[in-house]
């Protein structure tokens, strides 16, 4: 049920294996079938798939290749190719790359943001303001989720 207590008439899915699924795989991804992996969801129908994600390399060692994988993708007409970009500096890697789409993300759980993107609620919602609105002057398609709730 929605806000006023109808039922959607569409549900869009987002899949974000190829980022969320793979981010915290102990042995490294080759970019090759990381690429296979987002085309052949693209071909299964997915109307929204997540490649990657700009964010540190340090940080997130899997996606390091970010640069390499998005540029190799190839785009099937009708899907959307977003790329989580947690800062400008993401910003800037996913322009170079060839994004025309970003996700942007937050928590519910203040302990869970602090330790997965170093800041709190208030402050990652300041860093995707420049993100959100250099998108916006690009005409990119934007994005923006809650990743996890309190318990």
């Amino acid at each position: 049920m929605n806000a006023n207590g109808q039922r959607p008439n569409a549900v869009r899915i987002v899949e974000v294996g190829p980022r969320d699924g793979l981010q915290n795989e102990e042995a490294l991804v080759s970019a090759e079938a990381k690429v296979a992996f987002v085309e052949a969801l693209a071909g299964a129908g997915l109307p929204v798939v997540e490649v990657t994600s700009f964010v540190s390399p340090r940080a997130v060692p899997q996606l390091a290749d970010a640069d390499e994988v998005l540029p190799r993708v190839r785009r099937r007409d009708g899907v959307r190719y977003p790329v989580l970009v947690p800062n400008m500096r993401g910003m800037e890697r996913a322009e170079r790359a060839g994004a025309d789409a970003v996700a942007v993300f937050t928590a519910a759980s203040q302990a869970f943001v602090e330790r997965n993107i170093g800041m709190t609620i208030a402050e990652s919602l300041e860093a995707f303001e420049p993100v959100l609105a250099r998108a916006g002057d690009l005409g990119w398609w934007r994005r923006g989720y809650v990743s996890t709730a309190p318990e």
